[in-house]
């Protein structure tokens, strides 16, 4: 069994947050395509294909969608989450994963995750493509974060 006790660091989430967008299919082809027809109407309008007004409408759109890729969704997702602002506790057992807070407390058994990601400040815990888990690797001090890799590997897919 392991336990720990953490807090989570904002811009650590936020990165956290951008990097599940970014890993995303469908963000992936998105950023692809925008980025295509971004080239595609500077090309036209090099060649004077299209109006300047044109090449400005797109360039707008495609500032305003990386903009809201990268910084609108994750500071939407961290402001309604109140969980990110709490001290918790999160335990790690043979049977289940566990959190606490002053609150409440939710225990998940291990076949409710489909899998886990590791970044460099997080492991990843996903239910299913899109609702995940976040546990901070600082919140094991140590060899505890290979104890508590070691486990996830074990007991999730």
């Amino acid at each position: 069994m392991t336990t720990s006790i953490f807090q989570y660091s904002k811009p650590k989430v936020i990165q956290a947050l951008r990097f599940h967008f970014i890993s995303r299919k469908e963000i992936k082809y998105l950023m692809i395509f925008v980025n295509v027809f971004a080239l595609f109407s500077a090309g036209l309008f090099y060649a004077k294909v299209i109006s300047p007004f044109a090449f400005l409408v797109s360039s707008v759109l495609w500032i305003i969608l990386m903009i809201v890729g990268w910084f609108v969704m994750p500071q939407l997702v961290y402001l309604r989450s109140p969980l990110f602002k709490d001290s918790i506790q999160a335990t790690l057992t043979q049977d289940y994963f566990g959190i606490e807070n002053n609150r409440s407390s939710k225990q998940w058994a291990w076949p409710s995750f489909s899998h886990w990601v590791e970044s460099p400040h997080f492991f990843y815990l996903y239910f299913d493509s899109a609702r995940f888990f976040l546990v901070p690797k600082e919140a094991f001090e140590g060899d505890r974060v290979h104890e508590a890799r070691k486990m996830l590997s074990q007991y999730i897919g």
